[in-house]
């Protein structure tokens, strides 16, 4: 049966931030719940976590009195005499049928969420009242062994990521390995880098950067090797750049590749889902990445993601990028780049960015005089670059157990869902990957709901409510997975027939997004 047929849910109303401490649970997307001096509700319900990311589908069960954050759902039953609900049981549904809710019913690219639409007509199963208590008490018991041995699968991640700052840390405080002096201090090093700077300065290659800060005693967040140096991060960089601010969109046969937040916002450049424009040659030249570039968040909604970083490998060379980034360049024969971008990544520079990150309009800023401005310490070429390999080494290592952690969380959900959905007799289809076959008569699956078969605007909207254009777009007939079959100008011309001549589509009140008349 449908959600909405079953059950009443809401949007919660707190933001985060808004939050303050007291005697009630503030129920978040998050794992763990925080505490608030108000309470909305005083019930039994599952809270559904709607529109963050990393929790997207997250579920749970709270009975008392709480209020819930503007990123979930507060889903109770509906009508209780005709379709009685036992809201544990249905904990465990929402738990079992997670993935499945969550991958046919999200929408968005780089922050993706859940609509009170097209969750209401999402179909789960409906058992009698027997049958749910039935299970639940059966159930109850394997659950909250689950959530025990996840509890503690989580706790060994985030002991994972301590053992990764402490790394980072001692590497920055030059105490992660023995070393050798080097012959030449780190002074002499920004001497030459100044020097360079000062060369391509008069010969007009580069433009005279902005007076950095002194750096005062009291900035100085730990002790480092007397060889090394405390320095803004200015004084290393050849150029600081934003990207551009024209408009992107999928259509290949534009000039230039746009990297975006999303090709950025994971631990390196990724390529997916990939945003094209047109750039004059001046501008084609101006913001052409290079290998050893850093890129870093300058804006986003998200506060965690500013300041974020990543380091430009061969493969993307040439690209451009988007406006809320900016381009780090420096001299790779004087800097090591790699020992750069572990040093961004430390929690000592993470605590620099968040002094003067503002927030305005719900958006976080930091601009490119704030960035020059950070302390980063500076070791000597030849302790960068043995740094740099080590830390390579060690990360490695902790991704590779971070990953078998997380498989041992995903394989512990997925033995509760099997056993449960067995003895519910339930069958959860499983994806069959499509076959290539001509053009003309192609079926493909949409990756943002592989139970869509890729067809026209109308049903499309039909069967999901409101979608964003970009999502209309790629589960659209329009759309196919090379760029040859992509027929962007198509399906704008098939949508304005639709808004303008047919009136079937109209825009949504929520920007970007349409939905039927």
């Amino acid at each position: 049966m449908k959600i909405k047929d079953l059950f009443h849910f809401e949007k919660g109303s707190l933001q985060s931030t808004k939050a303050t401490p007291g005697e009630y649970d503030f129920i978040t997307a998050a794992a763990d719940w925080k505490t608030h001096n108000e309470f909305t509700h005083d019930c039994e319900a599952l809270i559904f976590a709607a529109a963050a990311s990393g929790s997207l589908g997250r579920t749970h069960y709270v009975y008392g009195k709480f209020i819930s954050s503007d990123l979930c759902f507060i889903i109770t039953p509906k009508d209780p005499e005709k379709y009685p609900i036992d809201i544990k049981f249905y904990h465990l549904i929402f738990l079992a049928f997670k993935d499945e809710i969550v991958r046919n019913t999200k929408s968005g690219t780089s922050k993706e969420a859940i609509g009170l639409t097209v969750f209401g007509k999402y179909e789960i199963p409906y058992f009698e009242i027997e049958k749910q208590i039935e299970t639940r008490d059966k159930f109850v018991n394997a659950q909250e062994a689950t959530n025990e041995l996840n509890s503690e699968l989580t706790s060994q991640i985030n002991i994972v990521e301590q053992l990764r700052q402490a790394f980072l840390t001692d590497a920055m405080q030059g105490k992660l390995m023995s070393m050798a002096k080097s012959d030449e201090p780190a002074t002499l090093l920004l001497g030459k880098i100044k020097a360079e700077k000062e060369r391509l300065t008069r010969e007009k290659k580069i433009k005279k950067q902005k007076p950095l800060q002194l750096i005062t005693p009291d900035e100085i967040p730990f002790e480092i090797p007397e060889n090394w140096s405390w320095c803004r991060l200015g004084e290393l960089l050849l150029d600081i750049k934003y990207g551009t601010s024209k408009s992107c969109d999928y259509n290949s046969n534009r000039n230039s590749r746009v990297l975006r937040i999303p090709n950025v916002s994971g631990h390196s450049l990724n390529g997916d889902d990939l945003k094209f424009t047109d750039l004059s040659e001046k501008e084609q030249k101006d913001l052409a990445l290079e290998q050893d570039d850093i890129l870093i968040i300058r804006s986003n909604g998200s506060r965690e993601l500013v300041g974020k970083t990543v380091l430009v490998n061969g493969e993307f060379v040439g690209f451009a990028y988007a406006g809320y980034l900016v381009r780090l360049r420096f001299n790779i024969n004087l800097i090591n780049a790699r020992f750069l971008l572990r040093a961004t990544k430390s929690n000592f520079f993470r605590d620099l960015i968040e002094k003067p990150l503002r927030t305005t309009v719900g958006i976080n800023n930091i601009n490119t005089q704030e960035i020059s401005n950070l302390l980063v310490p500076i070791p000597p070429l030849e302790i960068q670059i043995l740094l740099a390999d080590k830390l390579d080494e060690l990360m490695l290592f902790l991704d590779s157990l971070n990953k078998n952690i997380s498989e041992s969380i995903i394989n512990n959900e997925l033995l509760l869902k099997q056993v449960l959905t067995e003895a519910l007799g339930i069958e959860i289809l499983k994806e069959k990957p499509q076959k290539e076959t001509s053009k003309k008569d192609r079926q493909r699956t949409s990756k943002y709901d592989p139970n869509t078969i890729l067809m026209e605007i109308v049903p499309l909207l039909k069967k999901h409510g409101k979608l964003h254009a970009e999502e209309l777009w790629k589960m659209s007939k329009y759309y196919g997975p090379k760029e040859e079959d992509r027929k962007i100008d198509e399906f704008y011309a098939e949508l304005k027939k639709q808004i303008e001549m047919n009136k079937t589509v109209k825009e949504s009140s929520e920007k970007g997004y349409l939905e039927l008349v």
